[in-house]
């Protein structure tokens, strides 16, 4: 395991990055705040492979669901920094809405796995084809 950097030095660089140390990372232990916040400057403020306006929609979006209001505003006013616009912000509330519903309507109902996966192939498969066929 790699030797972590004092809470002073992770502490001054989280300042650097967000202007204040926030509570919630005044609060982690010593022994794992360089770790917790390597991790968050990277992934989450950092840019990975998919964009990070669309990271923080893919964030409202997900806890819209778990109804946590600290990370559902987190990832909104953070969505926001990154250049999203409300109607982008409502409508990943709104895919997830959607979303949710096909997912309680088929473990409900107990749909065959396999012949949904089946299906979805064929559709991909149709769709695939039928965009080369529109393209030419």
């Amino acid at each position: 395991m790699a030797i972590a950097r004092n809470r002073s030095e992770v502490e001054a660089e989280i300042r650097a990055h967000l202007g204040i140390v926030p509570g919630f990372m005044k609060d982690i232990p010593e022994a794992y705040l360089d770790f917790e916040w390597e991790l968050f400057k990277n992934l989450q403020l950092g840019e990975t492979l998919i964009p990070n306006k669309y990271k923080e929609l893919m964030g409202v979006a997900l806890h819209s669901e778990t109804k946590c209001r600290y990370c559902t505003l987190f990832h909104a006013e953070t969505a926001k920094l990154f250049g999203a616009t409300d109607e982008e912000i409502q409508e990943a509330v709104h895919y997830a809405k959607m979303s949710l519903g096909w997912s309680a309507y088929l473990n409900g109902m107990q749909t065959d796995y396999d012949e949904f996966a089946g299906e979805l192939k064929q559709i991909g498969n149709y769709v695939k084809e039928n965009m080369a066929q529109h393209a030419h």
